[in-house]
C-alpha cells in the first residue's frame, strides 16, 4: 500500500566522513591477518585447508543469499525493498573478490576432499560415483557456479546503475529477465554446489535436501546483514526518505519466517536419516550428536531456533529497528556455528577442537570483503533513485 502524492526522495550518496579511521583499520586487519593465514598455512596446511574454507563458505552464504534477494526483488516485482535492493546489489558483487580470496583453496583441495586422493582402480565405492566425481568435472562445475552467480550479480547492478542515470524502465525489464533465468538454473546451481563442497567433505554421506538446508541458512544470514547494515545507515542518517518505521515489521516477518523455514529443513533432514537409519546418512549425525559437538549441536537447536521464534513471535517488538538489530546479530551468530559444525567436525571428529586459524581465517576474509564494500558504498546513490517502484517503497505500510 502506498501513498502516491508524497514526493519522491532525492538521490543520496554515502559521506565516507561518517567512516572515520575504520576503513583503514579494516585494511590493517585484512593485511594481517591474510599474513598470518599465509604463515600458519604453511606450518599446518591441512588445519589452514578447513579454516580457510569455512570461513569463505560463511562469506559465500551470505553473498549468494543478498543475491537471492535480490533476484526475488525482480522476480516478483517487488516495491517495499527499493530501498535496500542497492545496497544487496554491493553485497553480492563482491563474489569474483570472495573467488580469489579462494584460490589458496586449490593447494589443499584434497585435505578438504579426501576422493581427490582415492583412485577408482582400487576404490569401489569411488569407481561408481567416478563420472561424477572425478577431479576434473570438479573443478570445472566450481568455474561454472561462480561464473554464474558473479555475472549475474555484476549485470542486476549495472543494469541498476544505468537506470540511476537515464531512469528507463528497460533496465527494470532486463533485470526482471536475469532474475527469471536465475530462480531456476541459480537454484539448481546451488544445490550441487552444496553437495561438491559441502557433502564432499565426506563423499560416502547423502542427504536429498542438503542444498534446500544451505539455501535456507543462506537467505537468513543475507537477511540479517542486510538488516544490521540498514540500520548502521539510518543511525548515521541516511535512508531516511526510503525506509521508515513499517519495513521494521517487514524485515521481522521475514526474519521469523525464514528462522521457521530453516527450522524446518533442519528438522525433516534429521528426522528422516534418523528414521531411516541407513549408515551413509547417519554418519553425518553420528559425529555431530557425540562427544563436545553434541553440545554444539543443542546450542544450534535453542539459539537457531527457539530463542529467535519466541523474541520474533509477537508484533510489538518489531518495530524497534534496534530489537531486530539484536536479533539478526544474533541469529548471524548462529548462522555461523551453523557452518562450523559443517565443517570442522570433518577435521575433528574426536570433538571440538577450536583452532586460532578459525579466527584469523574469519577475519582476514571478512576484512577484506567489508573493505572493499565499504570502498564502493559511496561510488554510488545508496538507493535506486530512478526505479519505478521508489514512491511504494517510501511510502510501504505493512
Amino acid at each position: 500500500m502506498s501513498a502516491e502524492h508524497t514526493p519522491l526522495p532525492s538521490s543520496e550518496t554515502f559521506d565516507y566522513k561518517h567512516v572515520g579511521g575504520r576503513f583503514v583499520g579494516l585494511c590493517v586487519t585484512a593485511l594481517v591477518t591474510l599474513l598470518i593465514s599465509l604463515l600458519l598455512g604453511l606450518k599446518n596446511p591441512h588445519q589452514f585447508a578447513f579454516s580457510w574454507f569455512f570461513a569463505g563458505f560463511f562469506f559465500f552464504t551470505i553473498l549468494i543469499g543478498s543475491l537471492f534477494w535480490v533476484v526475488v526483488h525482480h522476480a516478483v516485482d517487488a516495491a517495499w525493498s527499493v530501498g535496500i535492493r542497492r545496497q544487496l546489489e554491493n553485497i553480492s558483487c563482491l563474489l569474483p573478490l570472495l573467488t580469489l580470496l579462494l584460490i589458496p583453496l586449490l593447494y589443499v583441495a584434497s585435505d578438504l576432499w579426501t576422493w581427490m586422493k582415492l583412485s577408482p582402480v582400487t576404490d569401489h565405492e569411488l569407481a561408481e560415483k567416478s563420472a561424477y566425481l572425478n577431479v576434473n568435472f570438479f573443478w570445472l562445475r566450481t568455474v561454472f557456479y561462480f561464473l554464474l552467480f558473479g555475472i549475474g550479480a555484476f549485470l542486476l547492478r549495472r543494469n541498476s546503475l544505468a537506470q540511476d542515470k537515464d531512469g528507463a524502465a528497460i533496465h527494470t525489464i532486463r533485470n526482471r529477465r536475469v532474475a527469471y533465468f536465475l530462480v531456476p538454473v541459480g537454484a539448481i546451481s546451488l544445490t550441487f554446489c552444496s553437495i561438491d563442497w559441502i557433502m564432499g567433505l565426506n563423499w560416502k554421506w547423502n542427504s536429498t535436501i542438503w542444498g534446500l538446508y544451505i539455501f535456507a541458512g543462506s537467505v537468513l544470514g543475507a537477511l540479517c546483514v542486510i538488516i544490521l547494515l540498514s540500520n548502521a545507515l539510518r543511525n548515521a542518517g541516511y535512508l531516511k526518505g526510503v525506509l521508515n518505521g513499517q519495513h521494521n515489521f517487514a524485515f521481522g516477518k521475514l526474519l521469523l519466517a525464514f528462522t521457521l523455514f530453516w527450522s524446518w529443513i533442519a528438522f525433516v533432514q534429521y528426522m528422516l536419516i534418523w528414521y531411516a537409519n541407513i549408515p551413509e546418512e547417519s554418519v553425518y549425525y553420528v559425529i555431530r550428536s557425540s562427544s563436545s559437538w553434541k553440545v554444539l549441536g543443542i546450542i544450534l537447536v535453542v539459539g537457531h531456533f527457539l530463542v529467535p521464534f519466541v523474541l520474533l513471535l509477537f508484533r510489538g517488538p518489531k518495530a524497534s529497528a534496534g530489537f531486530l538489530g539484536l536479533v539478526a546479530g544474533w541469529i548471524l551468530a548462529m548462522h555461523l556455528l551453523d557452518v562450523y559444525t559443517m565443517v570442522l567436525p570433518v577435521l575433528h571428529p574426536e570433538g571440538f577442537h577450536p583452532a586460532v586459524m578459525d579466527v584469523v581465517a574469519l577475519l582476514a576474509i571478512g576484512c577484506t570483503l567489508s573493505a572493499f564494500f565499504l570502498k564502493q558504498l559511496g561510488d554510488s546513490p545508496l538507493w535506486p533513485s530512478r526505479d519505478p517502484r521508489l514512491a511504494e517503497a517510501a511510502n510501504y505500510i505493512d
